[in-house]
């Protein structure tokens, strides 16, 4: 994996390549972050696809980097998914290929500090936009994941859910001759595949009723369960505050939730390399790397260790 360094704060970071070009932070906005998380009382934190980029894990939207700037695929619809057997088939067949590799990729140092201020009791709640139980293998207990967790899987039928690494071994057990191996990763775990590949990958259905299987994410195109909504709902509103980390917002189920807050006369930080659809409402906002600014307010704790 290509690989680029930092210097900062007498530290390496090494960044992954598909990190956006950036500054490093202003030590002003550093000071007033800083005062935004000590002072706000207890804090809603909303993360996003540039939370997760320094742990490896790509995103679609960062400016020359991301997967709509490189590459002209997509990622699934969901009705295309529900509809269409071939598309099942051609997901399921990359992200069994990516899934060993998505799933052993660690937190990084953001997910870590965050961790930390929901032990000190600052942070509240985690609302992400991820798929990839990052700030659950971080040790976070109040996470709520907006768009669904790429390490369940969901019967489109019965709704019963089966453990991701289960259905790893039941994809195996139906494949036994596929042995392609991928270093390459995409947003949502899943790899590029040649035609050949995807034609013969076998897919079982759900052994409960016979139904159509999907990850327990919300593709594009479908809707976010109103329970996860409401749960949302509440947590801001029980929040003193709102901390933004790595996401343009670009989405609506994200972007309400800047709304609620702006409603609430809650104040709003932002962290995040590009522009986004709520600058205009944050009381301050930090154009950089979220695990550089988190590092230099907290540096006397070693979050860049391993777990």
């Amino acid at each position: 994996m290509c690989l680029r360094l930092l210097r900062g704060q007498g530290r390496n970071y090494s960044v992954l390549a598909f990190v956006p070009k950036h500054e490093p932070p202003n030590p002003n906005d550093l000071t007033k972050l800083s005062n935004f998380i000590k002072n706000s009382g207890r804090i809603c934190v909303l993360t996003g696809a540039g939370v997760s980029t320094e742990s490896g894990i790509p995103d679609y939207r960062s400016q020359g980097v991301g997967l709509y700037a490189t590459s002209n695929k997509r990622p699934v619809l969901y009705q295309d998914f529900r509809n269409k057997e071939y598309v099942r088939r051609r997901y399921w067949a990359r992200n069994y290929i990516g899934w060993p590799r998505f799933s052993k990729v660690r937190p990084n140092v953001t997910h870590k500090v965050l961790k930390h201020l929901e032990d000190l009791g600052i942070v509240n709640c985690i609302v992400t936009q991820n798929v990839d139980s990052l700030h659950w293998k971080a040790g976070s207990k109040n996470v709520i994941e907006l768009h669904g967790t790429a390490f369940k899987v969901m019967c489109l039928g019965c709704d019963q859910l089966i453990n991701r690494e289960e259905f790893q071994k039941v994809l195996d057990q139906a494949n036994p001759s596929v042995i392609a191996v991928s270093k390459a990763i995409r947003p949502d775990g899943d790899v590029e595949l040649s035609e050949e590949q995807i034609e013969d990958f076998a897919l079982p259905p759900c052994e409960n009723c016979g139904g159509i299987l999907k990850p327990d994410i919300v593709f594009f195109g479908d809707n976010v369960p109103r329970a996860v909504v409401e749960n949302v709902r509440v947590s801001v509103d029980e929040s003193d505050a709102l901390l933004v980390l790595g996401t343009s917002l670009t989405t609506f189920s994200g972007y309400r939730i800047i709304l609620q807050a702006v409603d609430s006369n809650k104040p709003i930080a932002i962290v995040n390399i590009g522009e986004t659809r709520a600058d205009c409402h944050a009381h301050v906002k930090i154009k950089s790397r979220c695990g550089e600014v988190l590092s230099n307010i907290f540096p006397s704790h070693d979050f860049n260790r391993s777990n």
